[in-house]
């Protein structure tokens, strides 16, 4: 925690600080290190209810609170100081604080204005509903009305809190990359196969990796030009941070594309592109409900590096959908 600000937390729990990242292992390239990313500005207001619902399961419950209310009610929120947003949460004036900065915000000064610009965005209408969650009992009708709300929310989330500093110099690295790997397993790795199929139609060199042991063998050989992606909603899956690590050792660029950006992962990423997620429940886990929001990044990463590398991306494209469309012709006869 920065310095003036007391560590007085009563009702915090023992559970380590999600912005505390582990120390990356010996070994790391000298010079580069994830600090020496340049700081993302502040979320824009319509992003704030965004980085509640990613980051709330990584928070303290005091911080938490704290968080629910803002979100809840940016105008009652915005018009309290720092210690009347205590009291009301019922935690410490320092939590208020950390929880500021943990969603983007040098203090709880600039908080509070995001929070009277949100609040003036709701009430010209323009701030996005949140729907429940789905139900057991739900209908089909209900079903479709409700996913369709959360997908439309999901991909605002993201787009709004997107750091676009960062998918810029991702861009920059997949399109000057020897070589692509992107690691994912389970559900990322569905993404990642897409990400890979996309890049290979520009012609550019990719693949895509699911079995932990040769995704590590493969990262082995990276050096520098070439380019690492690790897909992972939650920052802290072993079987992708490993191999991440090795790329980045190797001098490879390294990316992130996840959920938990203040994750294990980051220790090992140049680049963090942070998604979001539709609440998660117990018929949408988090890895179903954070697939749309990982697609929305690889196609932005996909566009970025096709405009970037047009005069080659373009013919490759172009024979690539000559070279299947018999495929797609109309059966004749039987």
């Amino acid at each position: 925690m920065n310095s003036g600000v007391k560590e007085t937390f009563k009702d915090e729990t023992t559970k380590p600080h999600p912005e505390t990242r582990p120390e990356p292992r010996s070994g790391i390239r000298p010079g580069i290190r994830p600090a020496s990313r340049s700081a993302p500005a502040s979320p824009a207001p319509a992003a704030l209810a965004a980085k509640v619902r990613t980051l709330a399961p990584t928070m303290t419950r005091s911080m938490q609170r704290v968080a629910e209310a803002v979100a809840s009610d940016p105008a009652g929120c915005a018009a309290l100081t720092v210690t009347g947003l205590a009291e009301r949460t019922g935690t410490s004036e320092a939590t208020v604080v950390r929880t500021s900065r943990l969603l983007g915000y040098p203090g709880y000064r600039d908080l509070r204005l995001a929070l009277a610009a949100l609040a003036a965005q709701q009430a010209a209408g323009s701030a996005p509903a949140v729907t429940a969650d789905i139900a057991v009992d739900d209908s089909l009708i209900d079903v479709v009305a409700k996913l369709a709300q959360e997908e439309r929310q999901c991909l605002a989330d993201t787009a709004a809190a997107l750091d676009v500093t960062q998918l810029e110099a991702a861009v920059a690295a997949l399109a000057a990359a020897r070589r692509i790997d992107v690691y994912g397993i389970g559900a990322s790795n569905l993404v990642a196969q897409d990400l890979v199929q996309k890049l290979l139609r520009i012609g550019l060199i990719a693949h895509a990796h699911s079995d932990p042991h040769l995704a590590v063998t493969n990262a082995v050989q990276m050096r520098a030009r070439d380019v690492a992606i690790a897909i992972t909603h939650s920052g802290r899956t072993t079987d992708v941070i490993e191999p991440l690590r090795v790329a980045f050792d190797h001098g490879a660029t390294t990316i992130a594309i996840t959920g938990r950006p203040d994750g294990e992962i980051a220790a090992y990423a140049d680049h963090i592109l942070t998604t979001s997620t539709a609440r998660e429940s117990e018929l949408r886990p988090a890895a179903m409900s954070s697939r749309t929001s990982q697609l929305l990044v690889v196609d932005c990463l996909f566009i970025g590096v096709a405009q970037r590398t047009y005069e080659t991306a373009a013919p490759a494209l172009s024979a690539s959908y000559e070279a299947l469309a018999h495929r797609h012709s109309p059966r004749t006869g039987h």
